[in-house]
This record gives C-alpha cells, structure tokens and sequence, in this order.
C-alpha cells in the first residue's frame, strides 16, 4: 500500500537524522507533490506516524518532527519543571484559572468528597520547550492550603508540592488512550481529535486522605509512561 510506503521512507529521514526534532515539514501539498500521490493518501501515511509518536500536528501550522518524549512516572509527586530539568529539556507552565467553589463532579469522585463540600481547581497548561504538551486540572482539599483568592498564581501548588516530602505516603494514577476536544485541543494547538494520554493522579497523605488529585491530557508523542 502506497501510505505505508510514504510512512516509512519520512521515518527513514526521521531515523537517519535528516529530518530533526521539531522541524517542520513541508506542506501536504508539497509532500503530496513529492510522493506523485493524493493528499487523501498522504494523510493516511501522516496519520500513522502521528499514531507513533513520530510526527505532531498543530492546528493552522502544519507537521513537524516531535522530539525524543520525556520519561514520566506517574507515581512519583514530582515537580514538572524538576522532571524536565533532569532530562536536560526546558519546561514552564502557566496557570489558567484558580477556584475555590463546590467541587465538580470530577473533584468529588476523585477526591472522595461528601456531597457540596468545597474544593480549589486550579487550571494549568505545561509547556516543553515553548510548546503546550499538556493541559492541567488540580483539586485541593481547602484545609491544606490558606485562602489563595488574590494571592500569587502559583502560590497555591508551589507551597503543596514543598509540603509533599514531609506529608505524602503515596501516589496512584489510572491511564486512558482518548482525543482532545474543545477548549482543550485548542489550549494545546492540536486539531480536535487528536490522540491523548489522560492521566489521573491522587495524592494521599500519611493519614490516608487524598489531598490532591490531577488530571492530565498529555499531547501523546511528548511522554513514554516508565516505572
């Protein structure tokens, strides 16, 4: 089939260096040119590399090469700037919104709540190497942290995350194959559809309460899941 041939002669430039990390490639139109093909036959080629992990596409932007992925272990409550800076790599993050309001579904369920009890949401978008690989939601039980209203951004899961080595017993964490949608797909530049890694985190202290939990959509080429 003409599409896995196109597949594996771009992976062959890929592996031989010739086409480097996060180098653009050139348009379909270009690439369809190249290969004497259709664009429906080029995109089904693209789509697989992307399926791979080998190529990402961002929205109005076009293909380029993804990079070597970060190795995350999601059972470690671990700092994302200090995993990035471990592996040599430039992370950042922004946030986005910070609540302290009645949890949402998702809080309750993850968090064990009782019903209308109150939680802190805090949004958040992960950035490696200036580009948006992740997109955050944080719930915080109220008594772990003071009253962030108006106080600095960060605060909130900075002071948490300095208390994880004298409070935290353990982290758990489930895994889901989905696609982005939404809000969410634009937050990453991606087209919707998208494949994505979900991951839910809970944080639990040596008391056994979960005091935190995450979820996270990871663009999927960015992260190799590892122990």
């Amino acid at each position: 089939m003409q599409y896995v041939k196109i597949k594996q002669a771009i992976l062959d430039q890929i592996e031989a260096g010739t086409l480097a990390a996060r180098q653009k490639l050139p348009s379909e139109r270009q690439l369809a040119e190249s290969f004497s093909t259709t664009r429906v036959t080029l995109r089904e080629a693209l789509s697989l590399l992307e399926s791979e992990g080998a190529i990402y596409r961002e929205d109005r932007r076009g293909w380029f090469i993804a990079p070597e992925p970060l190795r995350y272990d999601p059972s470690k409550a671990l700092p994302f700037v200090q995993l990035t800076d471990d592996q040599q790599r430039e992370g950042s993050w922004q946030i986005l919104s910070v609540k302290n309001s009645l949890a949402t579904k998702t809080a309750t369920r993850l968090l064990e709540l009782a019903p209308f009890s109150k939680a802190h949401a805090i949004e958040q978008i992960r950035y490696l190497e200036k580009r948006p690989v992740c997109y955050v939601n944080s719930y915080v039980l109220p008594d772990y942290v003071s009253p962030i209203e108006g106080s600095e951004e960060d605060v909130l899961l900075t002071e948490l995350e300095k208390q994880f080595p004298l409070i935290l017993e353990t982290v758990t964490y489930r895994l889901a194959v989905k696609s982005l949608q939404g809000d969410i797909a634009q937050l990453l530049r991606a087209t919707e559809g998208t494949p994505c890694l979900v991951i839910e985190r809970r944080f639990i202290d040596k008391q056994q309460r979960i005091i935190r939990a995450d979820v996270e959509y990871w663009r999927h080429d960015v992260v190799v899941i590892e122990g």
